[in-house]
């Protein structure tokens, strides 16, 4: 017999059973949506046989799968991976009958916060800039659309809070080559503006602190200014002078951005899941003439918890 798991999870068959044989049939009570899984055993269906031997998904119990070579791939980091890069085969019929924005969302939301790091290394560039696309669908849904990846980003605490976010981008220019991997450090001023810095590696932490620290203001936006495509959260570089009245113990003081940070760069960011963004980031120019640029590829942004 056929046994379906829930709503759109694949159908597990089972061997047939003599009538004497009680047995229990338990699903899994976590919802899951039926778009693209990776390429694993589907964890849907347990069946329990009194006096008898069941069938139990390994996944039920560990959250990763061993390979062949020892290595362990995460199930839900794996989940959001084949997402954003189907095969063909697990594409679906009908693409209007889901917002792919609000699956990604819960895709992430599956990983617990201390692994979601991981996602750093496992997103290709361009499955970085899918994300992006993936993102826009959100402002579909009115309940999504005010979903946040951070507190700190959207409203800030009284007090002063500080969070961080490793960022992940590509082809950016050879002047800021360091900008392909960076930490970005968000805080609260005592007057309620929400301001950050742009932070390196050791040695370009060490530069940026010395000269120019890459402070910026946030606020929130409603699109691109050289796109008119919608976003949540505008990171305003300005000049850099910025008059902030407090910030977290061990910064350095505001200093005036070096090129090309000191023209008008600005970065746009989406919430696409919990404690995680992507974002863009424009060199708008001074001049008003200048034409708008990007400054590199897609940014994938994920709050470091530890």
């Amino acid at each position: 017999m056929k046994i379906g798991a829930v709503q759109q999870s694949w159908l597990v068959r089972t061997p047939v059973l003599p009538p004497a044989v009680r047995c229990s049939i338990r699903r899994n009570v976590k919802p899951q949506l039926g778009f693209p899984r990776s390429k694993r055993l589907s964890r849907g269906v347990v069946l329990a046989v009194h006096g008898g031997r069941g069938y139990e998904s390994p996944w039920d119990e560990k959250p990763y799968e061993t390979l062949s070579t020892g290595k362990r791939v995460y199930v839900d980091e794996s989940d959001v991976v084949t997402f954003l890069d189907p095969p063909k085969e697990l594409i679906p019929l009908d693409p209007t009958s889901y917002n792919p924005a609000a699956y990604l969302w819960k895709k992430i939301e599956d990983i617990p916060e201390e692994r979601r790091h991981r996602l750093l290394h496992l997103l290709e560039p361009r499955l970085i800039s899918r994300a992006w696309e993936i993102a826009s669908a959100r402002y579909e849904d009115p309940k999504l659309a005010k979903m946040t990846a951070s507190k700190l980003f959207s409203s800030g605490d009284a007090g002063i809070s500080l969070e961080y976010f490793n960022c992940r981008t590509s082809q950016g220019p050879l002047i800021i080559s360091w900008i392909n991997s960076f930490r970005m450090a968000v805080f609260c001023s005592n007057n309620g503006q929400i301001y950050g810095r742009v932070c390196g590696g050791p040695i370009v932490s060490t530069l940026a602190d010395s000269f120019s620290p890459l402070y910026f203001e946030v606020r929130e936006a409603m699109e691109v200014m050289a796109t008119e495509e919608p976003c949540d959260i505008a990171c305003n570089f300005g000049d850099g002078l910025l008059a902030i009245e407090d910030y977290p113990k061990g910064f350095p003081p505001p200093a005036k951005h070096p090129y090309p940070f000191n023209d008008s760069v600005v970065i746009y960011i989406r919430h696409i899941g919990p404690g995680v963004c992507v974002g863009q980031a424009w060199q708008e120019g001074k001049e008003l003439q200048q034409v708008p640029q990007r400054l590199c590829s897609d940014i994938l942004m994920v709050k470091q918890y530890n």
